[in-house]
């Protein structure tokens, strides 16, 4: 196979020919959100232009050719995570949602006092929170895998952490750290011990290849906006098994196979947690998100994005030696293209300040992982990430920006 030309897939994208303070953009927050090519847009705009029109209600025309262009979707999403069944695949607004659905759905039925779920330090708000709610309201026991050595979990008590547990819900790969988390180890453990298992895979999905029938996880989550798709979308892969157990998690139209004075009874699978208008023209987004990433093949996309990792943790290092640090493990290989930096004596707010003036955009904070922040013993940090449209002139602008910050702040 041909490998593909990645510097000139930014012409696929309008908004890196856009300039910001009269410098070409450098977008560098990927993690956060990614930026949609040329195909995604033309895609969702042929379907509000040409072919909109409720899905699964009407038996006119449009309403059928929308309804066939959402389950297209859902069977394109189906084959580029190697789902058994596109039924399992479950339209959210995000990721977030879909956390909440497995925590408010399957954690709502089946925990209670005596239970534990377990949960590690480098998980995003949206893997913690839910299940705080669901603790509170259901007493149950939340227990946390430590960090250790070079940004990577400390596994050593895993068995004695997961001994009683019901469920163990982890991030593929840290959104601050770009660890790749051993899932086989992880799951293989979690399984043995007779727990479930809950994958958030924002990061991972799509950046490398996924399929979840050899994954083994029981349910996996992830965005349509970070893998160049819209935003409004998101998923849940659940086993066919688990999801035809489960409460629905919303109610009103669009779930429900028949609705009495007396109650409800709710669709199948995918329809039962599903309620209302769903993300239709955000799902044909999705579609053509994912044609794209398919088109240049995700492996290629892993082995790019791991170079351009390795060549600008080695230009920092090279340019600004020990003032700046990088969270996480050393080992490209190791890691996804996330770069969370401190630059000594600059706030990673200022830092990103400076970063703007050269047109060059990551983010500043705490990244959605305040119990990360606080075992790094950092408030914030300066996160640059990088995709498929990146290439070695991003990784300098981003360096000589950072020196430029250093520069400015030194005392």
């Amino acid at each position: 196979m041909t490998t593909p030309d990645f510097a000139a897939l930014k012409k696929d994208f309008p908004i890196l020919q856009t300039e910001r303070h009269g410098k070409p953009l450098v977008f560098l927050d990927s993690a956060a959100s990614s930026q949609r090519p040329q195909q995604v847009l033309d895609a969702m705009d042929y379907a509000y232009t040409h072919a909109y029109a409720n899905v699964h209600r009407g038996v006119y025309g449009l309403a059928e050719a929308a309804t066939n262009a959402y389950e297209s979707a859902r069977l394109k999403v189906a084959r580029f995570i190697g789902a058994p069944d596109s039924s399992e695949v479950i339209f959210t607004k995000n990721a977030t949602e879909s956390l909440n659905l497995v925590a408010g759905s399957w954690g709502r039925a089946n925990l209670g006092p005596g239970d534990a779920v377990v949960l590690t330090m480098m998980e995003h708000h949206a893997n913690i929170v839910p299940w705080q709610m669901i603790q509170a309201e259901k007493g149950f026991e939340i227990r946390w895998i430590p960090l250790g050595d070079d940004g990577k979990l400390d596994l050593t008590e895993l068995d004695t952490l997961l001994d009683g547990a019901k469920l163990l819900s982890v991030a593929s790969m840290s959104n601050v750290l770009g660890t790749i988390n051993p899932l086989d180890q992880l799951i293989e453990a979690a399984h043995r011990a007779g727990a479930l298992v809950c994958v958030d895979a924002c990061q991972s999905v799509p950046h490398m290849e996924t399929n979840v029938a050899e994954m083994g996880a029981d349910f996996v989550a992830f965005s349509g906006h970070k893998m160049l798709g819209p935003s409004g979308i998101g998923v849940l892969w659940g086993r066919m098994e688990l999801l035809e157990q489960m409460p629905p998690f919303l109610g009103g139209g669009g779930m429900i196979s028949n609705v009495t004075t007396d109650g409800f009874m709710p669709d199948a699978v995918p329809s039962k947690f599903e309620a209302g208008t769903p993300p239709i023209v955000e799902a044909v987004g999705l579609g053509a998100a994912i044609d794209y990433l398919e088109s240049i093949g995700m492996d290629a996309i892993r082995q790019h994005e791991i170079e351009l990792t390795a060549y600008a943790m080695r230009a920092l290092s090279e340019r600004l030696g020990d003032s700046v640090t990088i969270h996480g493990p050393s080992e490209p290989s190791e890691r996804g293209g996330v770069l969370s930096i401190d630059l000594e004596g600059v706030h990673a707010h200022d830092v990103s300040q400076i970063l703007d003036s050269h047109g060059v955009a990551v983010r500043p904070g705490h990244h959605c992982a305040k119990p990360l922040m606080k075992e790094l013993g950092v408030n914030a940090t300066a996160r640059a990430s990088f995709y498929l449209y990146n290439d070695t002139s991003d990784a300098d602008a981003l360096v000589d920006a950072l020196a430029d910050a250093q520069s400015f702040f030194a005392p």
